[in-house]
């Protein structure tokens, strides 16, 4: 991802939506987006992916926009196997 800054601070919004419940919002702030990106992809259920906005630098990235910032060759943080579900 040309120009995406991974050292910038982020701000990650989760969602959780059911038939019978109403949307709830969940705000996590990180110190590099790296990070945000790395919680998003290793640490939340896959299919929360979906529920999920990084705010970096002005830039919103929503849902699977997220999956290739993790997938870069300029992700700066090793991968780690995705913790089991």
């Amino acid at each position: 991802m040309n120009g995406f800054d991974y050292d910038a601070s982020a701000e990650l919004y989760s969602g959780t939506s059911g038939r019978m419940r109403q949307k709830s919002l969940k705000y996590q702030r990180f110190p590099r987006a790296a990070d945000a990106i790395r919680y998003v992809m290793e640490d939340m259920p896959a299919n929360a992916l979906l529920g999920c906005s990084i705010d970096v630098d002005e830039e919103t990235y929503v849902g699977r926009a997220i999956l290739p910032l993790y997938e870069s060759p300029d992700y700066p943080l090793p991968r780690r196997a995705k913790a089991a579900q």
